[in-house]
């Protein structure tokens, strides 16, 4: 049993080049960062400065080139069912309905067919989607998609859910909705949550912590805890004093790059 104290995920000193045309490519430099059980943590800054890198190492499909990424203190070499990723793509399969969808990882693992059974009934019903539940993707809105996909993490067992702008895609009346369901299957469910997104708005309005990034090779520029009270009013004076103050450090690196 993992030691209580032990943080959940801990990035130490990640660098991580790449190959590109005979050049190296910087993506993330002598990144740290430390997250707790059952945090909700946004990851933002410009494009191209390592925040999706960082969740994929996360994620284990890519390994740092230096320093290392643990879960419970165990360095994380592959992917693995209790960190699930969802994409901004939804990623589902168009040949399964959303049953299925839910079902495969559950499926694949094994587990026997009538706890798999209870597991995708009881997920399906956490995001929505009974009355859809035999549709396919094709069949489907963007946000029921997305709902597919976030179900089909947590039905897979999963106790890190990595979200690559997951909400990106979606128009904006959308988006506020699944924002408001996410936080509460987090709430129901003591997930750990790591979410990349462009949107300062959507990562103060989400977040235990909001982490900025530098502009690449990107590194952690700050950590920023929100002491705002849920549910939040994106409109109240405390939330704008925050999307200013973190608007002006995303936006202080653009000089600094270029010179």
């Amino acid at each position: 049993m993992a030691e209580p104290t032990l943080p959940i995920i801990e990035i130490r000193n990640v660098t991580k080049t790449f190959q590109l045309q005979g050049q190296t490519i910087h993506a993330l430099k002598d990144a740290s960062l430390s997250i707790r059980k059952g945090e909700f943590v946004t990851l933002i800054g410009a494009s191209g400065c390592g925040k999706s890198t960082l969740l994929r190492i996360i994620a284990g499909f890519e390994k740092p080139s230096e320093g290392e990424a643990l879960m419970w203190g165990k360095p994380i070499s592959e992917p693995e069912p209790q960190r699930g990723m969802v994409f901004q793509d939804y990623a589902l399969f168009p040949w399964l309905s959303v049953r299925d969808n839910i079902a495969f990882g559950p499926t694949s693992r094994g587990v026997p067919k009538a706890q798999a059974r209870d597991t995708v009934e009881r997920f399906v019903d956490m995001v929505g989607l009974g009355r859809f539940a035999d549709a396919y993707p094709h069949q489907l809105s963007g946000g029921m998609r997305q709902r597919v996909a976030i179900a089909r993490v947590l039905a897979n067992d999963a106790e890190v859910v990595l979200m690559d702008e997951p909400f990106g895609a979606l128009d904006a009346m959308t988006r506020e909705r699944l924002q408001e369901e996410l936080l509460d299957i987090w709430a129901r469910t003591n997930l750990t949550v790591v979410f990349v997104t462009h949107a300062i708005e959507e990562a103060i309005f989400l977040a235990d912590r909001v982490v900025v990034m530098t502009p690449g090779p990107g590194r952690i520029e700050s950590d920023n805890p929100m002491a705002l009270a849920r549910p939040r009013d994106i409109a109240s004076p405390e939330f704008n004093d925050i999307r200013r103050a973190l608007s002006g450090k995303l936006h202080s690196h653009h000089g600094k790059k270029a010179a």
